[in-house]
């Protein structure tokens, strides 16, 4: 089924074409466009890679197709089990000026992962980052939760950030989840992938 292919080593090889803005999820220092915008101009890019055959290097690819797109809209749970999903998803965030939420999720994610020996540093630098009062990317949640959150990652478990996590999981799913499936940047990705398939 054809598609569009995304090599994880190929996409930062972008940086030298102008007309591609995106390169491994991260926007170029300049003025940012529309999403949409952006999303055009990296997708232009890869079309010809693909229609010509060009195999950049033998990294592993990403197939992201009609298909994938299209269970994105069942729900949250699986936009987010896809590596290409996140990426979209973080990049219309991004135009909301909402990002830190799912960064903040997927830190959660990876923190799950770590090895109980480097919980401390990792939840210091979330707490930092995401939950103190006047963190950089501060997440929304209540003051009783940011109290409590805080307690938990002084003496941190793999399940410190949980609670939080689960409050802007809910958080995206009933806000921006929606309007991102009414967006014209999944829209429009949807249907440039549609009609290559038909092609």
């Amino acid at each position: 089924m054809p598609g569009l292919f995304f090599s994880h080593n190929s996409m930062a090889e972008l940086n030298g074409k102008e007309d591609c803005k995106l390169a491994e999820g991260k926007v170029h220092k300049k003025k940012q466009k529309a999403f949409g915008a952006d999303l055009k101009s990296y997708l232009k890019c890869m079309v010809p890679h693909i229609e010509s055959g060009i195999k950049t290097s033998n990294s592993r690819n990403v197939m992201l197709s009609a298909e994938e797109v299209i269970q994105w809209s069942q729900s949250l749970e699986k936009l987010l089990a896809s590596q290409s999903g996140q990426g979209v998803f973080r990049e219309f965030l991004k135009s909301e000026f909402s990002e830190e939420n799912i960064e903040f999720w997927l830190a959660c994610e990876d923190y799950k992962k770590t090895k109980s020996d480097h919980l401390h540093g990792k939840a210091e630098r979330i707490y930092a980052e995401f939950v103190q009062s006047d963190a950089i990317k501060q997440i929304n949640i209540d003051y009783q939760m940011r109290e409590a959150t805080a307690k938990k990652a002084q003496d941190p478990t793999h399940t410190s950030f949980d609670e939080a996590q689960k409050t802007v999981y809910i958080l995206m799913e009933r806000d921006s989840y929606p309007r991102f499936l009414k967006s014209k940047s999944y829209l429009n990705l949807l249907n440039q992938l549609q009609s290559n398939t038909s092609k």
